[in-house]
C-alpha cells in the first residue's frame, strides 16, 4: 500500500480522493492540504477525507509521495517546492507553463528528484487497446494521425505514442502550423451536469498540422466544447502502410494479404486488473458517453500504483521527458495561434 498527500482541493484533486476511497487496500490518503477552512470542511463532509490547512502536518505524516493538483499557474511552483523537501511528486498536467519552468523541472529530475506527471489518456482502456494493436505491428509502421479527442499537451502525448515516436532515443524535431475558427454551438453538458436551457455560445475550434522529423505527420482538431457535449463527436484515426485504427475498429492486411478487422474492447492491462470495473468493461465508444469519469479514475489509479514502484527504484509512471515535450508542444501551439506563424522545435535539454 502507498501513502500519499494531496495538495489541492479542486475538481482534478477529487479524482485522487475518490480513488483512495474506492481502493482503501491499495492507497492510504493521509491528508488533503487545502487553502481555506471552508473547502476543507466541504471535502471532509462530502468525501470523508482527512483535510488540513497545515503543510507541516502533511510533512510530519511522512507520505510515500505527494500529489500536486493545483491550478496550471501554480502547478510548477508547488511541485518544485515539494520535490525540494525530498518527497516524490506526482503532479497534474501540464508540467510547466513556460520553457524556463520545463528546463528547471528537468534540472531537478537530473539532480535526483523523483517527479512524475499524471498524463493519463494513453492509459484509457479503449485507447490502450488501440495503442497495443499499433505497437504490435497490426497496421504496419504508422505514418499519419488525425486526432479530434483531447486538447493541447494531452493530444501531444497521444500523437507521439500513436506514431510510436516515444520509442526513439531522441525526441524528433517538429514544425507546427495552427489556426482557430470560432463557431456558435448550443451547450448541452458541463462538469456540473446537463444543460437544457438552449444556451448558445461561441466556441473556438483549433486545427493544427504537425510535421515530424522523418516524415510522420499529425492533424490535430479540437473544439472547446468537445469534453462536455452530446452533439460534437470525438475521433481517432491512425494510418499505417498495412491498415488503419479508426475509433474502436482496426482494419488491417494479414500476413497472407487477406483483409481483417479487430474490434477494440476495454480490457485491463496485466498488472492493473484490480482497478478494472464492470462499467469500463461494458464501455462502448460514443459521443453521448462521458469517457472521462470512469476511464480517468482507472488511468490515474494505474499511475498511482506505478508511483509505488517508482519510489522503490522502478520505472517512471510516465517519463518526465515525454511530459516536458507534451508541454513544449502545447506552448508551440499557443504561439502559432497567437502569431499565425509556423513554429519549429529547437534545442531542449530533455530531448
Amino acid at each position: 500500500m502507498s501513502s500519499f498527500v494531496i495538495v489541492g482541493s479542486g475538481w482534478r484533486a477529487r479524482f485522487f480522493m475518490r480513488i483512495a476511497n474506492n481502493f482503501p487496500g491499495l492507497f492510504d490518503l493521509k491528508y488533503v492540504l487545502c487553502r481555506s477552512r471552508e473547502k476543507a470542511e466541504l471535502l471532509s463532509s462530502e468525501l470523508g477525507v482527512k483535510t488540513t490547512l497545515s503543510e507541516s502536518e502533511c510533512v510530519e505524516a511522512g507520505p510515500d509521495f505527494v500529489v500536486v493538483a493545483v491550478s496550471k499557474g501554480d502547478n510548477f511552483a508547488v511541485a518544485s517546492h515539494w520535490a525540494s523537501l525530498g518527497f516524490p511528486v506526482l503532479m497534474e498536467t501540464p508540467a510547466g507553463a513556460s520553457f524556463e519552468e520545463l528546463c528547471e523541472l528537468w534540472e531537478l529530475h537530473e539532480g535526483g528528484a523523483k517527479i512524475a506527471v499524471a498524463e493519463q489518456y494513453f492509459r484509457y482502456p479503449l485507447i490502450a487497446a488501440g495503442l497495443r494493436a499499433v505497437d504490435g505491428g497490426l497496421i504496419g509502421e504508422p505514418d499519419c494521425v488525425e486526432l479530434s479527442l483531447v486538447h493541447d499537451y494531452h493530444a501531444a502525448s497521444l500523437i507521439r505514442r500513436m506514431l510510436m515516436l516515444h520509442k526513439l532515443k531522441k525526441l524528433p524535431e517538429f514544425t507546427l502550423r495552427a489556426r482557430e475558427y470560432v463557431y456558435p454551438v448550443e451547450e448541452t453538458d458541463s462538469r456540473g451536469g446537463p444543460i437544457k436551457d438552449g444556451t448558445v455560445k461561441d466556441r473556438g475550434r483549433v486545427r493544427a498540422d504537425i510535421d515530424f522529423e522523418g516524415g510522420k505527420r499529425a492533424f490535430y482538431d479540437f473544439d472547446g466544447v468537445q469534453y462536455h457535449t452530446a452533439i460534437r463527436a470525438r475521433h481517432i484515426n491512425v494510418r499505417g502502410v498495412r491498415g488503419e485504427w479508426n475509433d474502436t475498429v482496426v482494419r488491417y492486411v494479414s500476413g497472407g494479404h487477406e483483409p481483417g478487422m479487430l474490434r477494440l474492447t476495454a480490457a485491463a492491462v496485466p498488472g492493473y486488473e484490480r482497478l478494472m470495473t464492470r462499467e469500463l468493461e461494458d464501455m462502448a465508444w460514443s459521443p453521448f458517453v462521458h469517457m472521462e469519469n470512469a476511464q480517468d479514475e482507472y488511468a490515474i489509479a494505474t499511475l498511482m500504483l506505478d508511483m509505488g514502484a517508482y519510489i522503490n527504484g522502478g520505472p517512471e509512471p510516465y517519463p518526465l521527458r515525454e511530459a516536458l515535450e507534451d508541454a513544449y508542444m502545447w506552448q508551440a501551439l499557443a504561439r502559432a495561434l497567437e502569431t499565425g506563424d509556423e513554429q519549429g522545435s529547437g534545442p531542449r535539454p530533455w530531448a
